[in-house]
């Protein structure tokens, strides 16, 4: 019996994907799917408003939504819920028309019900592997998040913990209910 190999994704694919409401990515040469739902869109809107005028009053780069995709030198796409990019770090200033050829300073993954635990984790390791300086897992049914620097350094917040932006955007924080509640 013969077996039938599905040639790979391309970033072509990619940009072909439907405009549904999905969140699509390209991990290993394949499309995958995140379905999100209604609560995980609320919490992305709320971080994004917050982090984003943070961010735009004092100048200090630019912040993305989930439609944005980060080209990671493994070649992956990886489209983060929330991520922002620091000043001085795309080419005059400009974010590309496609997809940048560097990780974003924050990542921010949003768990969805349908998530996996094992492939939140993979998506960690690859964002920090390849130069995240930052990455929050936020979850808003346990109300909790993590906060990663490496793999092991990990710090687990409850909801009225602090968000800090730390030393990729200096000055941010919120509560974690601000965005979950």
């Amino acid at each position: 019996m013969a077996t039938t190999t599905r040639p790979a994704a391309t970033e072509e694919d990619l940009l072909r994907t439907p405009r549904d409401g999905q969140k699509y990515e390209l991990v290993d040469g394949q499309i995958r799917v995140s379905p999100a739902g209604y609560r995980h869109g609320a919490v992305c809107v709320r971080l994004v408003t917050l982090l984003y005028t943070f961010v735009k009053e004092r100048h200090l780069g630019h912040v993305a939504d989930s439609s944005t995709g980060f080209r990671l030198p493994g070649g992956n796409i990886r489209v983060p819920d929330v991520s922002f990019v620091a000043t001085g770090r795309f080419a005059g200033e400009q974010p590309p028309e496609g997809f940048p050829d560097l990780p974003p300073d924050l990542a921010v993954e949003v768990l969805s019900p349908d998530d996996r635990s094992r492939d939140v984790l993979d998506k960690v390791g690859e964002y920090l592997q390849a130069g995240v300086r930052l990455v929050w897992v936020i979850d808003p049914k346990q109300r909790t998040a993590a906060i990663h620097r490496s793999l092991t350094e990990v710090r687990k917040l409850g909801p009225d913990d602090s968000l800090d932006g730390e030393d990729v955007a200096p000055g941010f924080g919120c509560r974690l209910a601000e965005v979950i509640d």
